[in-house]
């Protein structure tokens, strides 16, 4: 076994030869491999050939990185030769006798990187040739000099030797992803019509199509596309996330079926095609994060510099494989992203927040602030609003802790709902919402607008920053107050995180009941820490006072939490039962917790309104033996208004 080391610092790499099946790595002289620092344990890690696989042991105190996976004191895992392990500040390389096995996301990111370079060069070129600033500056999208671009580029590619005989095997990989791409693109503005669905038209260009398009060849795409829809058996899915879904996980099998079909031609047309679109993305539009706002199964953008762009799905961060052109087209995408809501980045004002048509939320900041490049954040609007069957169905909640929720909030019961950043508790508040009656006043009151209410009659109320002058700043604070004077029956603030919870806290203790919001915090038992501090930011009063309000204004606490797999679940239900004299602290007892790391359970304990709930028929008197836990109730709406109303 060969083992290639080297300092991060270094450029100079160090080979260590051995036939032993086991090597151990560290910083004392006995190790196969002896890695000088004090950064380094005596006896850091081993690694073990086994059935062509490494096993690498972390028998050290510090952790490792084995590619993307870090491994912790006492852990292990596998990876294949070839993969870096980073002990820090070094980094190795094993190489076996057999070659490094390359996955198809390691093929992808190499082959987005390779047509990120050449469209560096195309655009550099094309500097050259045409005032591209110009372009944009004048938003010259006639159709003759969109026409004048396209044929520059292919001018370009041409000078370039882009499709010479040499690249033929590379192109033809790289018209996969090209294929791949547009038929999510393709999926995706077909729903641009969708209510819930805004960024479809946001992000939308009339001349993302090619103004040179070649009937023969767009039939022949066509053909290939309906070809792919068939395989996939797009007519079994739900919604468009299944079938993108599908195609992310499922083309790579079929794309050898459409190989034979991909003559030289087809191949030709279809790379400039995506490259005219790339390049007028960066130009008019947001570049190579045009189809990350795009696509459905993209919950959060996170761009750390211009050629560092991750995405979350499915819970997991990730890199995305695109990256900007440079630094200042970077700058230049995010200054005209925050211009779609009438906002302004620059050195004078480099820090931004602001909320994009569709809900999504977008932060950005710039040099000097940033000081590796300009940096964007953005946590897009859900394509559809859960529901709590969906929820249920996702594994983030039991149908017996569902069906309790429901019944608290007919029931008009104060709730909180807690968690992290990004555990969902916007989605939660969201979802119980849905159970509030149709017939009731509801202001919601939000610092960007995200909640998605079905009733009728909701108002919505979003505070406004300051101005440049720095004036004209509506807090949610200074909405709370206004709300009181509104005629709420229900105040809905999407997040306390300052002095508005001393408000909030007021508006449950006089006549508000069945109000909500969330707030940020570890557990239910930390909620009433948080809030005490929150509450003191407004007011100095006696931490009795504050306890004791809060005692009346809290009935329930629902805490989410995110699993180390990216799945959202709720963790604890618990009731504010009372202020502890003695202990001089709020007693809450959890309803439901969650235990084993594997499901929601009852405790046993039952809340002290529960004989409310069960005499207005909102939960079957079940629920009082523990049967109710086990048993699967449909979640239905809210019961006809009239049978809510007496107390």
């Amino acid at each position: 076994m060969k083992i290639w080391f080297n300092k991060i610092s270094e450029s100079r790499r160090t080979l260590v030869e051995t036939d032993r099946s086991e090597v151990t790595i560290g910083r004392d002289p006995d190790n196969v491999v002896v890695l000088q620092s004090p950064l380094v344990s005596r006896h850091h890690a081993v690694v073990r050939a086994v059935n062509g696989q490494l096993v690498l042991e972390n028998v050290g105190l510090n952790s490792c990185l084995v590619g993307e996976v870090e491994v912790g004191g006492n852990q292990t895992v596998a990876f294949e030769p070839g993969t870096k392990v980073r002990i820090w500040p070094f980094t190795l390389t094993f190489e076996a006798e057999q070659a490094a096995t390359i996955t198809r996301a390691d093929l992808e990111n190499h082959l987005r990187s390779i047509m990120a370079d050449l469209e560096l060069r195309i655009h550099r070129k094309l500097l050259e040739r045409l005032d591209l600033y110009e372009f944009e500056r004048n938003q010259a999208r006639d159709a003759e000099s969109i026409l004048l671009l396209e044929n520059n580029i292919e001018d370009v590619c041409r000078d370039l030797g882009v499709f010479s005989k040499e690249n033929e095997a590379l192109l033809e990989e790289i018209t996969g992803l090209v294929l791949r791409d547009h038929l999510i693109n393709q999926i995706i503005m077909e729903t641009a019509q969708d209510e819930f669905f805004d960024l479809a038209t946001l992000t939308s260009n009339e001349f993302d199509v090619p103004a040179t398009l070649v009937p023969e060849r767009e039939a022949e795409l066509h053909g290939l596309l309906q070809f792919v829809r068939e395989r996939l058996s797009f007519h079994e899915c739900r919604d468009v996330t299944e079938q993108i879904g599908r195609v992310e996980a499922r083309f790579n099998d079929i794309f050898p079926l459409l190989r034979p079909h991909l003559h030289q031609e087809l191949r030709k047309y279809l790379i400039l095609r995506t490259l005219k679109k790339d390049l007028k993305d960066t130009i008019f539009g947001f570049g190579p994060l045009q189809d990350l706002l795009r696509a459905p199964s993209v919950t959060e953008i996170m761009v750390v510099g211009r050629d560092q762009i991750y995405v979350e799905q499915n819970g997991v961060i990730e890199k995305s494989g695109r990256r900007f052109i440079s630094d200042k087209v970077t700058e230049a995408i995010i200054e005209r992203i925050v211009a779609q809501v009438g906002r302004r980045i620059d050195k004078s004002q480099p820090l931004v927040d602001a909320r994009l048509p569709d809900g999504s939320r977008v932060n950005a900041i710039i040099p000097p602030l940033a000081v590796k490049g300009p940096c964007l954040t953005v946590r897009k609007f859900p394509l559809q609003r859960l529901t709590m069957d969906e929820l249920i169905e996702l594994g983030s909640i039991n149908k017996a802790a569902a069906t309790f929720l429901r019944a608290c909030v007919v029931d008009r019961r104060n709730i909180l709902v807690s968690g992290g950043t990004g555990t969902g508790k916007t989605t939660l508040l969201n979802v119980l919402s849905s159970f509030i009656p149709y017939k009731e006043r509801i202001i919601t009151i939000e610092d960007t607008v995200e909640l998605r209410l079905h009733q009728d009659h909701v108002v919505t109320l979003e505070a406004k920053p300051p101005n440049v002058e720095g004036a004209g700043a509506y807090t949610i604070r200074d909405l709370v107050k206004n709300a009181l004077r509104m005629r709420p029956d229900r105040i809905i603030v999407g997040e306390c995180r300052g002095p508005e919870a001393l408000d909030m806290i007021q508006a449950m203790n006089t006549g508000h009941d069945g109000s909500m919001t969330t707030v940020h915090a570890n557990s239910a038992r930390e909620v009433i820490e948080r809030l005490e501090v929150l509450v003191l930011m407004a007011a100095d009063l006696p931490v009795v006072s504050i306890h004791r309000q809060l005692v009346s204004a809290i009935d329930v606490i629902v805490h989410i939490s995110r699993l180390p797999g990216g799945r959202r679940v709720v963790t604890q239900i618990a009731e504010v039962t009372r202020y502890d004299p003695d202990e001089k602290q709020v007693v809450v007892l959890d309803i439901f917790n969650y235990r084993n790391g594997v499901s929601l359970e009852p405790t046993g304990y039952l809340p002290s309104f529960i004989d409310s709930l069960v005499e207005k028929d909102l939960l079957d008197l079940e629920f009082l033996y523990g049967r109710a836990w086990r048993t699967t109730p449909t979640i239905a709406p809210p019961p006809p208004a009239a049978t809510l109303t007496a107390d």
